[in-house]
């Protein structure tokens, strides 16, 4: 048996039915499988059920981060049907509930204990105004649990038994506050040690600090809440206006009330921006069903869904903000245009409608006169007047010819028109449905195409006049593109420049600007990035190239470019920019092209 070649699968299911009737078994799908691997005496393996999955997972709740996490690893291990993604799912769920559950009578047991302790930084007072926010905003059980489980962990980090180290304590080391009261001798052995030798100027920077995050961070966050944003207005003026330690002392637990209280505001925030992005992810998906068959909306609704499919940005949400724009107007112009088109083609065949009455009245006229004709003739006594009556048939007879031929070289000319709306029609259609998917992009690359450039460029001017930070342009240019053209063909040469674009994408960070310039010439924003490190960027390009090569048929085409770049500054426009970039590329090609240098 040893040496017997292996059997196939049509002799192993024949084996397989024959073992299950000697031994009596019935023939279900499980004994079948058991017996068949038996034979085969391959290793089991179990099929995934990954219909019954998905339908678990479309069940499961996503109320917060963690069961949005094990919904997504559980749809990324049912589309690999991966055992293993499966069991890690499940395995890391399991570890996150056990290492975080806490029973309620647990957390209220310490909630009570907590409340009768004295702590540091907190009276009584101030810890049931807390409880009572937090009650008073928490809209589910899920919720209110966490906010109570941070809220007692919070106090029990500021027992008395651990001496805390204070926001206050680097103002209490002042001489003009020797005669404040200290809370134990540990502590105030604790304040000693963090007293600074300068504390005017410590005192004044913290005074700045405290303004600067009260005016430009909690007021932008509070601006839905009045109340709130009253009091932080008033901690600000009063915190401007304070010249001793005990006035600063006590506008510092007023502040910590206060960012506290911020906390559960910006909570509300993120859950509430939660809940719309589930809201019109949903409205997208309906829509992109619903319009199945229409191509106008489908480059708009791939769009959103890859807007919500992934985390969002401010700066992809500004250039989708655009593009989406851009659409609207083209698309609007082109549906005005669709639908005088639709208006003249029903006023064609009204028209043509009329002519056709028209004509069957004088056709219904014709017939009744040669009726009365008829019957003149039989009762016609002589050829005189049978001549008078054929002169009067011949006659009638020409009048409807002619009424025929005019009818029919205005239908033949309502036809041509009628197929020219048509067309009109169709290529109106066409021109939408393409619209949705042009945006501001080269159809070649897929990258920003002039326009796009613009805009582009003048939004990151503005955020760098906003942040303060960075900005650099680098301009590129293919080394010795015509030759590709001459030598190997426009389409080629085009090729190379879609391999250009994935490379440099591939290379550079999600954040950085692509565009193409003109013919060979491309230009990248890097925001956030000074010239040196632009340099340096540029110059990871060039070596990824050369370990990348574009392919045409079998040959290795290496593809190099000389590269300039400038430090973008809100005193030059946009134009000066350009050339001044331009002039450093020109000079890397007189140093020998493939080399990228800064103006």
């Amino acid at each position: 048996m040893s040496n017997s070649l292996p059997l196939s699968a049509l002799e192993i299911a024949r084996e397989t039915l024959r073992q299950l009737a000697l031994k009596k078994l019935q023939p279900t799908p499980e004994n079948y499988r058991t017996v068949f691997f038996e034979i085969s005496g391959d290793p089991a393996i179990s099929s995934f059920p990954d219909q019954e999955l998905k339908a678990i997972q479309a069940v499961l709740p996503r109320k917060n981060a963690k069961q949005i996490r094990f919904a997504r690893q559980l749809e990324t291990a049912i589309a690999e049907k991966s055992w293993a993604g499966l069991q890690n799912a499940v395995t890391e769920l399991s570890a996150i509930q056990v290492g975080t559950e806490v029973s309620w009578p647990d957390l209220l047991r310490n909630l009570l204990q907590q409340l009768d302790m004295s702590h540091a930084e907190m009276t009584r007072l101030q810890k049931k105004e807390s409880l009572e926010h937090i009650l008073s905003v928490s809209a589910t059980s899920d919720l209110l649990f966490s906010r109570l489980q941070s809220l007692v962990g919070s106090w029990n980090k500021n027992t008395l038994t651990t001496p805390p180290v204070l926001v206050e304590d680097a103002l209490l080391v002042s001489p003009v506050a020797s005669d404040l009261a200290v809370v134990n001798p540990v502590e105030k052995s604790n304040k000693k040690l963090l007293e600074p030798p300068d504390f005017p100027s410590n005192l004044a920077a913290l005074q700045g600090l405290l303004g600067q995050f009260l005016n430009n961070a909690l007021v932008t966050v509070l601006h839905k809440s009045p109340d709130l944003l009253a009091e932080v207005k008033e901690i600000s003026v009063a915190l401007e206006a304070a010249r001793d330690v005990p006035t600063l002392k006590q506008l510092v637990e007023r502040f910590k009330r206060i960012s506290y209280r911020a906390h559960f505001v910006v909570e509300d925030e993120v859950e509430l921006k939660a809940v719309l992005l589930r809201l019109v992810q949903l409205i997208v998906d309906n829509i992109s069903e619903l319009v199945v068959e229409d191509e106008w909306l489908s480059g708009q609704i791939k769009v959103m869904q890859m807007l919500l499919n992934n985390p969002l940005e401010l700066r992809q949400l500004d250039e989708v903000e655009r593009r989406m724009k851009d659409v609207i107007i083209q698309q609007s112009m082109l549906k005005k245009n669709l639908t005088e088109a639709n208006d003249r083609l029903k006023l064609m065949l009204a028209a043509f409608v009329d002519h056709l009455t028209n004509f069957s009245e004088v056709t219904g006229s014709y017939h009744g006169k040669i009726e009365e004709f008829s019957e003149k003739i039989s009762l016609a006594k002589n050829p005189a007047e049978i001549t008078d009556l054929l002169n009067e048939v011949m006659h009638e007879t020409r009048l409807v010819q002619v009424d025929t031929a005019r009818s029919r070289d205005e239908m033949s000319l309502m036809k041509n028109r009628v197929h020219n709306a048509e067309q009109e029609i169709a290529r109106l259609h066409k021109e939408l449905s393409a619209t949705s998917q042009l945006i501001r992009h080269d159809q070649l690359t897929g990258v920003l195409n002039r326009k796009g450039l613009d805009e582009a460029l003048q939004k990151e001017i503005n955020r760098q006049q906003r942040q303060g930070v960075p900005l650099s342009l680098a301009l590129l240019d293919v080394d010795n593109f015509k030759s590709i053209n001459d030598t190997r063909g426009h389409s080629v040469g085009d090729l190379a420049l879609v391999h250009l674009v994935e490379v440099v994408q591939k290379t550079l960070r999600p954040q950085d600007v692509l565009a193409r310039y003109g013919g060979e010439e491309f230009i990248v924003l890097l925001p956030g990035t000074g010239v040196e490190d632009a340099v340096a960027a540029m110059m990871r390009v060039q070596r990824m190239l050369t370990r990348e090569y574009f392919m045409d048929k079998d040959d290795k085409i290496l593809i190099t470019f000389s590269c300039g770049v400038v430090a973008v500054t809100d005193l030059e426009a946009a134009d000066e920019l350009i050339r001044r970039a331009d002039s450093a590329m020109y000079l890397a090609k007189r140093s020998g092209k493939n080399r990228v240098v800064a103006a």
